[in-house]
């Protein structure tokens, strides 16, 4: 019997791509929604630049089997690779198909090393049980450091997530989920072809949400705003995304964008009338109806994603450190001196917070007013 044959494709494009991409997807255990083909693919519209896009594919016998995008920067003089989806991304990764992990990322690494124009590759925020780390460990000089914290529950019935907090917590998040039933939200999760609307809703509550409080001036710029109203439609149909509105007598008073991977899901961002506040526990109304849709999803795991600020740990997660995965262009100067400030830079915040660990919750307390993250 003749062995399928191995081949290797290097894009400049993603068009064409999302059937077989997708279904290389949901055969990889390790895919999060931001290796998703809409989620790439938006962005690269949204802020990709003409000419610096790497779409590296490997098929075994016509079966697309391992896929990863990266875009071409420079930093500090060195061509570096960075997987596209840049800051937006809580986790960067490849893709490869289970039934044949090992060999894939072989041949992805080997599709890698011929391909010119490139010193470093830097995946910033991988999941410790990720590609990359796999890449890094077959690579020979591959360098794999702590990056984000995120935090995790476990994809459960949110009573029985409830039944296991402390007795203090519990009673206050029990009377915290009867306000909720009091007022009779009506929620709903919307189709692929209202999700450009809603996503444009999305961020208009965002943006009243944190209005003189600090937002993340990003979210409120055109080219955010294309990304998602692209990107979620899409995601939706694929079964990458959940979006969902909660109206109060009518008006529609909150938005929360789910996101979905093959063993994850998580909120990625929310927006809710500023008047809503004071009605009920956004937290709470959040945790409770993101967990059902984490477990509808068949994922084990509702990701809190990165950042460990108080309100999340009220829930009482469990701690998941992502990883920063170098890998280094064999006998390049440049890629080693780029590696080498990366660790440096890394070591000295690592020995910032053993000397000052209060510089952790301040920065904590900005990331919470200035990026998506709820406070209750």
């Amino acid at each position: 019997m003749i062995a399928p044959q191995w081949t290797v494709e290097i894009r400049d494009g993603l068009a064409g791509l999302r059937t077989e991409w997708t279904d290389l997807f949901r055969r990889c255990a390790t895919a999060t929604p931001f290796q998703a083909y809409a989620w790439n693919e938006a962005w690269w519209t949204a802020y990709g630049t003409t000419g610096r896009l790497r779409v590296v594919l490997v098929r075994r016998g016509g079966t697309l089997v391992a896929a990863a995008a990266f875009t071409l920067v420079r930093r500090g003089g060195c061509a570096v690779l960075v997987p596209v989806g840049g800051a937006f991304s809580d986790f960067t990764d490849a893709l490869a198909d289970d039934s044949c992990r090992a060999d894939a990322v072989r041949e992805l690494g080997a599709a890698l090393r011929a391909m010119r124009g490139w010193q470093a590759v830097d995946f910033p925020e991988t999941r410790a049980t990720g590609l990359a780390a796999e890449l890094a460990a077959a690579w020979g000089s591959g360098y794999v450091l702590d990056a984000s914290l995120c935090l995790e529950l476990p994809a459960q019935d949110f009573e029985t997530l409830v039944k296991d907090l402390p007795a203090h917590a519990r009673k206050t998040v029990r009377r915290r989920v009867n306000q909720l039933a009091k007022l009779g939200l009506d929620i709903r999760a919307v189709g692929p072809d209202e999700a450009e609307r809603s996503t444009v809703d999305l961020l208009r509550l965002h943006a009243a949400q944190w209005q003189g409080r600090g937002v993340n001036a990003e979210h409120l710029r055109p080219a955010f705003a294309e990304h998602l109203a692209r990107a979620v439609p899409t995601m939706i149909a694929d079964g990458q995304a959940v979006l969902l509105e909660y109206r109060l007598d009518g008006a529609h008073v909150a938005s929360n964008l789910v996101v979905v991977g093959t063993d994850l899901a998580g909120g990625y961002l929310y927006g809710a009338d500023p008047e809503l506040r004071d009605r009920l526990d956004i937290t709470t109304l959040l945790i409770s109806t993101t967990l059902p849709v984490a477990e509808k999803s068949g994922c084990a795991t509702m990701s809190m994603l990165r950042g460990a600020e108080p309100y999340k740990l009220r829930w009482r997660p469990t701690e998941a450190v992502n990883r920063r995965v170098l890998l280094v262009r064999a006998g390049s100067p440049r890629g080693h001196a780029y590696a080498a400030a990366v660790r440096a830079r890394a070591a000295a915040v690592r020995l910032a917070k053993a000397r000052a660990p209060w510089l952790r919750a301040v920065r904590d307390r900005v990331t919470s007013v200035s990026g998506r993250k709820v406070t209750s």
